[in-house]
C-alpha cells in the first residue's frame, strides 16, 4: 500500500514516515512478537476507533506483551497524525511491537477499495490446509498467510480459506468467514478466531436483518457438495464480500445475503463518524 501523508507516530511522537522502521537484529521483530490492528479513516473521521484500540489491546494481552499505553493516548495519537497531515480518506495501520520497550507505531496509507464487480459478481477462493497459531488475537506472526495468499494469487483467487485438522474452514487468510443455507448464516464459534470489529457488526446485522446465525464452522467437504447456496468473507476493508466460488465449487446464489448485511454496516460506519 502506498504511503499517505509526512508523518508517522511513533510511541506518541510524531516522526517522519519514512523512519517508522525496526531494525533487522530486533529480536521480537524476527519472532514476529507483534500485534496489529487495521482501521477506516471516512472524511478525516476515524471509523470505531475505541473498539480499534481495545482489540489491539486485547491482542497484546492474550500473548504476554506488556506496554503501558491507554486507550486515550492511542486515540489522541490517531487525530495527531490525521489532523497533522490533513488526512481525510486512508487506512490507517498501528503496530504494537514488544521488547524491553513497547514500540507503537500509527502509519497511514491509501484507503483500501476493491472493484465493484467483486460486490455484484463475487470473488474467488481456494482452500489451504493449515490453523493460525493463537487465533483469537491479531499478531505478527503471519508466514501461513502469506504463504496461502500467495498460492491463492497465483492460481487467479482473491482469498485463501484456511482448512483445520478437522476439515473445517474456520476462517481466510485476511479474513472471517461465513457461508449461507437460506436465510441460516454459518460462522465458526468465536473461540475459535479472530473476533475483529467487523465481525461482530456483521453478527449484529445478521440479527437486524432478521436472518438466523448458528455457530458452526462450514467444512470443505461440505461447501464443495453443495451444502451452501452463498458464502461472503468480511474484513474493516472489505465489509461483507460475496464469494462465488470454492475450488471448483460455484454458487448457486452470489450476494443474496452478503449484500444488504454490507450495506447496512456500511451505513453503520457513516452514522458513527457524526
Amino acid at each position: 500500500m502506498e504511503t499517505l501523508g509526512k508523518h508517522a507516530i511513533l510511541n506518541g511522537s510524531l516522526i517522519d514516515a519514512s523512519d517508522a522502521v525496526l531494525p533487522v537484529q530486533d529480536r521480537e521483530l524476527q519472532y514476529g512478537f507483534g500485534v496489529y490492528e487495521s482501521l477506516r479513516v471516512i472524511r478525516g473521521k476515524i471509523v470505531y476507533p475505541i473498539d480499534h484500540i481495545e482489540r489491539l489491546f486485547y491482542s497484546a494481552d492474550g500473548i504476554g506483551l506488556r506496554h503501558d499505553f491507554t486507550t486515550e493516548q492511542v486515540h489522541g495519537w490517531l487525530l495527531l497524525l490525521l489532523t497533522t497531515d490533513g488526512i481525510e480518506d486512508a487506512t490507517v495501520r498501528i503496530l504494537l511491537m514488544g521488547g524491553i520497550e513497547a514500540r507503537l507505531f500509527i502509519t497511514t496509507s491509501t484507503m483500501l477499495t476493491y472493484p465493484e464487480s467483486f460486490y455484484s459478481e463475487g470473488i474467488k477462493t481456494i482452500g489451504y490446509e493449515g490453523e493460525r497459531m493463537l487465533p483469537q488475537y491479531k499478531t505478527c506472526s503471519l508466514l501461513m498467510n502469506f504463504l496461502a495468499l500467495r498460492k491463492a494469487s497465483s492460481l487467479g483467487a482473491f482469498e485463501a480459506l484456511l482448512i483445520d485438522r478437522h476439515g473445517l474452514i474456520l476462517e481466510g487468510t485476511r479474513s472471517n468467514v461465513f457461508a449461507c443455507k437460506g436465510p441460516v448464516v454459518y460462522t465458526a464459534p468465536s473461540n475459535a478466531v479472530l473476533e475483529g470489529v467487523t465481525r461482530d457488526k456483521i453478527i449484529k446485522a445478521i440479527d437486524e436483518i432478521g436472518y438466523k446465525l448458528v455457530y458452526e464452522a462450514p467444512s470443505a467437504k461440505d461447501l464443495l457438495s453443495g451444502m451452501y447456496d452463498e458464502m461472503f468473507i468480511s474484513s474493516t476493508s472489505m465489509g461483507a464480500m460475496p464469494v462465488a466460488s470454492y475450488e471448483n465449487h460455484s454458487f448457486i446464489a452470489t450476494g443474496v445475503v452478503a449484500r444488504p448485511i454490507h450495506a447496512l454496516i456500511r451505513t453503520w460506519e457513516v452514522d458513527a463518524l457524526h
